[in-house]
């Protein structure tokens, strides 16, 4: 894939050459990019935070009290069954891994968020990087267009330290698109949006290239001055600012691209659109998107956090995750992506088998589930299993470090890869403890 320089940039805006030209052909720069054969691997996170009931998604247990109001449905893939409330998500089950056997030690929200988003547990000064910061480093493609970890609406209210790049530094922050925030519902359609993408009015696109050139020259003798990691990290963020003001980065973000009827399928919800983004920002080489769903119409709570009314809460969500998430798999499939591209689904942790007396279920790290999907996983499958009344591991066990170590397994990353924390010790990717589920891993 041709890559422009800064310096080719400035002086294409400076000559007008940029403009409608590139949206032409820059969806099909994309598509031949996903069609090479040295095409990198990326990963979506489809991110639940408040910790999803896997009574109720992917662990039913309908013959037990503890099984509460849903019913099984069957997939496409004979003997597995999940809620009747994921029909579309169904139908794909060949593609999917089920991982019914997490166990987990943290119930508290920031702690359980932390160690799910980071494979460690807080400790001190130690700034442990997002998941998204450390695997799009690895994947990274150098001078791309658009920033190698995107995060949209990410909920970061209860563990602010669990979404940012930590000792990796601002240079492997995400770009943040849309937010999340308690009591927001998840309505708004149109509220993925990056600001300061588009050129002042009163600047022309010769002005605005001069200027660059004229900020350039000044940097340069700073940096020449005053070397180091903050200036390095500065320049780094503001020459990827710089390649996202172009036509073909900014147009990566624009939706009303897609047809009404793609846009229709996917849901016309925050949610849905953010899993229509992840599409459109992997089709273009991402190598890392998060996707969070925190909350659907009639649902203002905090996501999945169903302690009172959890099967109200847990069937508007997965009415919504549904139709996004089998939409996201199928177009990616159609578009030769789906073999490249590892989806996850996971929260910090589930919720209790028993019901308590507010029809809810509280938090509960013991015994619960994940999904892997896509690239590098073989699919058609349940890894684990919980006991008749869901409270235990009855085969199986998975903990943290090993779901992650999976993950890396199947992009490709060596889990074992150290890089050095801000207290000035190596860290590894992964707990060297940790145990790749050999199974789902194709």
């Amino acid at each position: 894939m041709l890559k422009a320089t800064r310096r080719d940039w400035m002086s294409m805006t400076a000559g007008g050459l940029l403009g409608a030209s590139m949206s032409r052909w820059m969806p099909l720069l994309a598509a031949d990019t996903a069609a090479a054969a040295e095409r990198k691997r990326s990963c979506i996170l489809l991110w639940m935070p408040g910790g999803p009931s896997q009574m109720d998604t992917f662990d039913l247990k309908p013959e037990h009290k503890n099984g509460g109001e849903f019913s099984e449905i069957e997939t496409s893939v004979p003997g597995i069954r999940i809620s009747e409330h994921l029909p579309q998500l169904a139908k794909q089950m060949d593609e999917c891994a089920i991982v019914r056997s997490m166990s987990t030690k943290e119930g508290d929200h920031g702690r359980a968020t932390y160690l799910m988003r980071t494979g460690y547990l807080p400790q001190g000064p130690l700034r442990h990087p997002t998941l998204g910061s450390l695997f799009s480093k690895e994947l990274a493609q150098t001078e791309a267009d658009l920033p190698n970890f995107i995060s949209v609406a990410p909920y970061r209210f209860l563990s602010p330290a669990a979404f940012g790049p930590g000792y990796l530094g601002p240079q492997f922050a995400p770009l943040v698109v849309g937010s999340a925030q308690p009591g927001q519902n998840d309505d708004d359609e149109n509220s993925l949006q990056v600001e300061n993408l588009k050129l002042s009015d009163a600047v022309n696109t010769a002005q605005a290239g001069a200027r660059l050139q004229l900020l350039e020259e000044i940097e340069n003798g700073f940096r020449a001055q005053r070397p180091g990691v903050a200036v390095n990290s500065h320049k780094a963020a503001y020459d990827q600012a710089v390649r996202m003001m172009q036509a073909g980065g900014a147009a990566a973000f624009d939706l009303s691209e897609e047809s009404d009827e793609t846009r229709d399928q996917y849901g016309r919800n925050r949610f849905g659109q953010g899993c229509l983004l992840a599409r459109r920002l992997v089709e273009r080489g991402v190598p890392f998107v998060e996707v969070s769903l925190s909350s659907a119409a009639g649902n203002a709570a905090l996501g999945w956090d169903s302690h009172q009314n959890n099967f109200e809460t847990v069937k508007s969500l997965s009415e919504v995750l549904d139709a996004a998430w089998a939409t996201l798999m199928s177009d990616l499939k159609q578009r030769g992506l789906l073999d490249s591209t590892l989806i996850v689904w996971m929260g910090e942790f589930g919720r209790t088998p028993v019901i308590n007396a507010n029809a809810g279920r509280d938090h509960f790290p013991a015994a619960w589930s994940t999904v892997l999907a896509g690239g590098g996983i073989k699919g058609g499958q349940v890894y684990g299993k919980t006991g008749e009344d869901g409270m235990q591991v009855a085969e199986k066990p998975v903990t943290t470090p090993d779901l992650l170590a999976t993950i890396c397994a199947a992009l490709g990353i060596d889990p074992q890869k150290q890089n050095m924390s801000n207290v000035g010790r190596p860290v590894r990717i992964v707990d060297p403890e940790a145990k790749p589920i050999q199974e789902v891993l194709a």
